[in-house]
Parts: structure tokens; sequence; C-alpha cells
């Protein structure tokens, strides 16, 4: 009987091989997978005891057929068949950009980035990371910002798990040979990840080094990127960020440099996994209309840019730092857990993703959003909340209201509609009473007040609209603004409430 392996699961070949000097660069090894008469090119790795493997993601149900190819003859010409079956419950297949702004599975699941960032969290002792993978059940999030390296930073100065090269006789890593111990470490852990559907965004490099490894030169960055993509390119739940804060190693990597990196993942990756690069100076921004950027990746708290930058770049746009909930000594680490659930309302109704992170001070320097470990702050509860939300209405993605859908409130409060669901989120605003932007026909709806950040949701009935002033213009022309909606609702005068109205099913 033939083997079987489940839609967008991972089958795997294992050839042995001899030994080479570096078994690393020394061989070369591919496969061709055919179903029908499609075909597609995975590549191999070495992976360590004279083992080479390919991994392959199938991505259509039925019988598939590879042969390999290869420069070694142990290697070369094997074959073999496979029966894809249908895909294992909970598993979805890879994220997609979908109608523009948006992302869905492979199977059409629609897919809402609600992700938190744990750079090093896979560097760290293996209890911690395990209670990471506890904490991260618990949580709701469903993707997670990850560092490829350990990083050395401020909190996070502790030596890593294992080095990610082979130490030679000199003490100093060899950047020619992959330490295949690590990187089976990694796998290990991006599929513990998938099995819990939370997508890995998988940092490729990063500034924040003292190894080395963001100046080992193009030819040693190339054959990096071509190592891990073959590792990882299988499993579903994979993003590419080829970097977190990408101008501060402007210097030895200028954007030109970037973007042949990119052409060196698409080049390795079968798959196609979404990919995107992130800045650190908020006016450093990538040219993400680039076609090899399928999403925006940025940091940058003033959030109620989210719908230009859309409207900048055509695609989806993912803030994953608009700021981290925390108390430590620097802007970027020290907001309330009531501002960063602000922040996520505030991104979500203007049409975009945000990502959550967490830095609190702690005597061992056990902070989230260096190692993982627990949550200590409060924003992860209403950002799960805030999830829930989206998922139980939202189909195709929410489109934001700009300021030319009414006299300019959008400038200030936010909201945003798919198909029969709409919202309002105020803010720091506190109105206690408000229309524009609720349907201009009467009909029949269910109309809710939303506390964000108490997590309870009020039912409110149709009310008188507002008195509304005239509006004088250039010149003290007065306007006749027109009917803000078929009518109002009454509020309750507070702060970080949101209004969501919803056609009601006859």
């Amino acid at each position: 009987m033939k083997q079987q392996v489940a839609l967008w699961d991972v089958f795997e070949v294992e050839l042995k091989g001899a030994d080479l000097a570096n078994p690393f660069s020394d061989a070369s090894l591919s496969a061709v997978f055919s179903f029908g008469n499609r075909q597609v090119v995975a590549k191999g790795f070495y992976d360590g005891d004279s083992t080479w493997r390919i991994r392959f993601m199938p991505d259509t149900e039925g019988e598939w057929r590879f042969t390999t190819e290869s420069n070694r003859p142990e290697l070369n010409g094997r074959e073999g068949s496979f029966i894809c079956s249908p895909a294992r419950p909970g598993l979805h297949g890879p994220v997609r950009v979908r109608n523009q702004f948006h992302f869905a599975h492979a199977d059409g699941t629609p897919y809402f980035p609600f992700g938190t960032t744990c750079y090093a969290w896979t560097h760290q002792p293996l209890a911690m990371q395990e209670q990471t993978l506890e904490t991260l059940r618990a949580a709701r999030f469903n993707k997670i910002r990850m560092c490829v390296f350990p990083k050395h930073y401020i909190y996070n100065n502790n030596e890593p798990l294992m080095p990610m090269f082979e130490v030679g006789a000199d003490g100093k890593e060899d950047f020619d040979r992959p330490n295949a111990a690590a990187f089976r470490h990694l796998d290990a852990q991006v599929s513990k990840l998938r099995e819990m559907g939370v997508e890995a965004d998988i940092i490729l490099f990063h500034p924040y080094d003292r190894w080395g490894y963001c100046l080992m030169g193009e030819d040693r960055d190339t054959h990096y990127l071509r190592y891990i993509v073959a590792r990882l390119s299988a499993y579903s739940n994979v993003w590419w960020s080829l970097a977190n804060e990408y101008d501060f190693l402007i210097d030895v990597k200028p954007v030109e440099y970037w973007d042949r990196l990119f052409h060196v993942v698409e080049e390795c990756d079968p798959n196609r996994h979404i990919k995107s690069i992130h800045n650190g100076n908020p006016n450093m921004n990538f040219d993400h209309r680039k076609p090899w950027v399928d999403h925006v990746c940025i940091q940058n708290w003033d959030v109620k840019r989210t719908a230009t930058w859309r409207d900048t770049w055509g695609k989806p746009v993912i803030n994953d730092e608009p700021e981290y909930e925390g108390n430590i000594p620097r802007p970027w680490g020290n907001i309330s857990a009531q501002e960063l659930v602000n922040r996520f309302w505030i991104t979500v109704m203007r049409g975009g993703y945000a990502g959550h992170g967490e830095t609190f001070m702690h005597p061992q320097d056990l902070l989230w959003w260096a190692k993982g470990g627990v949550l200590r702050g409060e924003s992860w509860k209403r950002i799960a909340f805030l999830r829930d939300l989206l998922e139980q209405d939202v189909k195709r993605g929410l489109t934001p209201y700009t300021p030319a859908n009414s006299r300019g409130e959008f400038n200030r409060i936010s909201g945003a509609h798919d198909g029969d669901v709409r919202y309002l989120y105020f803010g720091e605003h506190q109105p206690r009473e408000w229309a524009v932007g609720l349907p201009m026909e009467d009909g029949d709806y269910d109309i809710d007040l939303i506390d964000t950040w108490e997590m309870t949701i009020t039912p409110l009935e149709k009310a008188p609209l507002p008195v509304s002033p005239p509006l004088r213009g250039h010149l003290g022309v007065v306007h006749n603004a027109g009917p803000e909606a078929a009518f109002g609702v009454r509020l309750h005068g507070k702060p970080w409430q949101a209004v969501r109205v919803r056609t009601r099913k006859s």
C-alpha cells in the first residue's frame, strides 16, 4: 500500500550518501514532483549524519510521483510515489493574499492575522520554550514573529541554546556549515506551531548580532537562504520576513541587496509562501509596491494612517509594531494595555492588522517580546476578544470608511464594513449620541454597543438623529450636509466604545 500524506502536510524523502568534505555545498539535490502533467521542483538539504532530505507540501489530492536529481550518483535518479489524501481537520493550507487587502488560507478559510512577537524564543532553555507554547495555546494569537538567529539586545543577552553553524577548531562558527541540530530544533518548533494553528513569521536576518550572522556576505547569505527555505518551505504555516528592521543594516545590505535576497527566496520556495520585510525607522519604509513583496509589514505608532498605507501600497497592511505594552525605559516599549488595545481597534477599523508585543521589566530579563515564557499584561485578552468578533461576522475583510464618506468624522473616529456588518469605533472620543456611519436606509438591524476593554456586548435601540448644526464652509458659505443616517444611537459617554450594526436575517 502506498504511503499517504494529507493535503498541505509534509512528505519527506530521506536519502543516505557518501561522506563529503563539505556536504552542505558539495552535493546538489532536488526532486521533481509530478501530478499528471504538472511538475513542481523542491530543493533538498543536508541534515547531518550522511543524511539528505527533500520536503514537499502537496497541494492537490491524488497520486504524486517524484524523481531526484543530484550531482552525486547515490542521490540521483531515485524514484517514488505517494497518495495525497484529504486535509487533516484544522489544517487549511498556506495563507495567501485575498481581496487585495486581506488574507485567506488555501482552502478559502478567511485568515485575520492577530499576531505577537517573541524574537528569540527558540533560543531559550527548553522548559521556557514549552512554556511559550503553552501560553500561545491559551492566548488566541494566530501568528508569531520569530527570528532564525539568536538576538543580542537589551534584555536579551543570554547565550543561545546552540550555535546556528558548526563550531570549528578555532572556536568560531563556520558559516559554510549550518548546524543541522539547531535547524532541526527550529523545524520542530515550527511544526508545533502549525498544529496549534499559529503562523510562523520567520525573520531571516536582523541587526542585533554579536555572532556575525548579519555580516556573512552575499554568497553565504544566499547559501543560508537556500538551506533554510529547503528545510521549512514544506510547512504550511510559514511566512518569510526578510528582515527585522532592515534599514539598520542598510550600510552593508542596501535596498538592491534585499531585492536580490527576495529573489533567492522566490527561486527556492515552490509553495510561494507570503513574503515581506520590516523597517526600523518609521520614515524608512521599504517600497512594498514591488511585485516580490506580498504584504506591508511595518512598525509605526501613528495607526490612524493605516488607510493611507493601504492606498499607498495597494496591499494588506500589518503594523507588527504599533509599540508594545510594558514599562521598560524605551518609548516603544511602555504603552498601557488599554492603549495597545486602542491601537489594535483603530488599525483593524481602518482596514489593516496589528501585532502584539509585551515588554515588562523582569529581574531575570524574561520579557515576552524577546524570550517568550508567560504573558504578564492585559492587552492579549482584549485582542483575543477582537479576533473573535471579526471571525464571527467578517467574510471578505473590512473596508474602512474614509473622510469622504462623511463630513470628516472618519479622520478622528474609525469605522469599517463588510457585507451585512459594520463597525464604528470611537477610541478616545466619548459621544453620548451618534449617527454618522450608521445605515442610510431604515430597516431591521441588530445594533450592539461593544466595550472594548470590559469585553461586553450590550444591545442598543434605534434613537432619533442627533441635532446637527449646518456646516459653515469657506468664506462663511453655509452648506447643507444632508442626513447623516436613517437613525441614531444613544451611547454611554465613555471612551473605548464601539458600535456594531448587523442586518437582521429574515
